[in-house]
């Protein structure tokens, strides 16, 4: 698993509005800390995070502006230099602003973990597989809910992460795991740091 320095660690709707038993069955328990795990290697090393709010326009929704819900998750609290881009929909790049400014950086390479895989974590990984990202889904820093269908068969929230990381895999993202994605951060921001060097002895 190979990063590039523009990297940027997206973590997609980790707001209190994830505890609401309406969502029934989760899987992955331990995605809370492993999504911490990656925030904190991020920032020590000093690269790029973004945070995605989901702003739901549903006037029931538990990610409705106001509600309790709709505070950040005390994992993935955003620092005060680290943006927030609103959404009202699935996908984080429905409304352009979100691309338009990481074209802006050169931002080339996303590492996305949140919630719900089927949902939002889903969408905006294939859109962003669509814009032409290099796109990485940490597996187990993400959650899913389990799934009753139309004629009643229930499929759980493992069943459920497993078939939308299969989607995925190959066509809009890369899926990897939370201990490889920390490694290749720190690869890719010590040849960063090595390159920086070089450069400024060149200029000395």
């Amino acid at each position: 698993m190979r990063l590039s320095s523009d990297a940027v660690l997206m973590v997609v709707d980790m707001q209190a509005a994830i505890d609401d038993p309406r969502w029934g069955e989760l899987n992955n328990p331990g995605a809370e800390a492993n999504i911490a795990a990656l925030l904190a290697a991020w920032r020590e090393l000093g690269l790029p995070v973004l945070h995605i709010r989901h702003d739901s326009p549903e006037l029931r929704s538990p990610y409705r502006a106001g509600t309790p819900g709709h505070a950040f998750k005390p994992c993935a609290a955003p620092l005060a230099t680290e943006p927030v881009f609103a959404k009202e929909t699935t996908s984080a790049f429905a409304d352009g602003r979100l691309d338009a400014t990481l074209t802006r950086l050169g931002v080339t390479c996303l590492v996305l973990c949140g919630v719900l895989t089927q949902n939002s974590v889903e969408a905006t990984a294939r859109a962003g597989g669509d814009l032409g990202y290099r796109v990485f889904l940490v597996e187990d820093a993400c959650r899913a809910s389990a799934k009753t269908g139309r004629t009643g068969r229930r499929w759980s929230a493992e069943e459920v992460h497993a078939l939308s990381l299969a989607h995925l895999a190959g066509e809009y993202a890369r899926i990897v795991a939370t201990d490889e994605t920390v490694a290749a951060a720190r690869t890719a921001a010590a040849i960063r740091d090595s390159r920086r060097d070089r450069s400024r002895a060149r200029g000395a």
